[in-house]
């Protein structure tokens, strides 16, 4: 994914990218081991702290603590790239800001990740637990890989920039019932749950998942490359 962030970005050897929203710079890694000049810029002050640990290994790298809406940029970038990060930006600046600071054949590379569902009979089956103890309209199974959309449209109709690539990128990972669970708990709408529903629904998830074994939880990047209009 990310030599094609790279070469469809067509970022040079020791290009500038802007990263928004790096988070612990899990993704900021790669950029830099390129040999790219990078600058995140994160909003949360103890993630942009745990980054700046992370990648003290890396002097092409600076981590700004700053919402990207009220950042200030320091010159010209030849891309900006975000992971799993970019909806929750101010719509209204969402795509008109990186097309201000990127160059004329600048690029905007976006990465949103799914979890796609496979033919393991466990991801229809648990919407009974999540139907149990948090019933809602939106309970329902992940999609399909190949129902998985991007944002070609969202892109085009910013006017700021026109779709020039998608490219997906799938993987599996198997999960014990514990390590699913741990998962789990990283999700904004379980730990928005109360302690007692969140303990009932994880409860019932680890039990049927435990009579199984394991499960295998299929992921899908989907990576949007847009370039300036001007």
């Amino acid at each position: 994914m990310f030599d094609d962030i790279v070469t469809l970005c067509r970022v040079p050897g020791t290009g500038r990218v802007l990263e928004i929203g790096c988070g612990t710079g899990q993704a900021t890694v790669p950029l830099a081991e390129r040999g790219l000049e990078v600058v995140c810029v994160e909003l949360g002050a103890d993630l942009a702290a745990f980054a700046a640990r992370n990648l003290t290994g890396f002097p092409n790298v600076r981590i700004v603590n700053e919402p990207f809406e009220s950042w200030e940029p320091d010159g010209e970038y030849d891309a900006v790239v975000s992971f799993t990060a970019f909806h929750w930006l101010d719509p209204e600046v969402r795509y008109a800001k990186p097309a201000q600071i990127l160059r004329p054949d600048g690029a905007l590379a976006v990465v949103e990740t799914h979890h796609a569902r496979n033919d393991d009979p466990f991801w229809l089956d648990v919407q009974e637990d999540y139907d149990a103890v948090v019933p809602s309209p939106d309970n329902r199974p992940p999609p399909r890989a190949e129902e998985i959309g991007d944002l070609s449209a969202e892109i085009e109709a910013s006017g700021a920039f026109r779709n020039v690539a998608v490219r997906r990128h799938r993987w599996d990972v198997r999960y014990t019932a514990d390590e699913y669970i741990a998962v789990l708990s990283t999700y904004s709408p379980n730990l928005d749950l109360d302690e007692e529903r969140r303990e009932r629904l994880f409860d019932r998830i680890h039990r049927r998942l435990a009579k199984q074994g394991s499960v295998v939880k299929t992921y899908v990047a989907t990576l949007n490359v847009a370039t300036t209009l001007v």
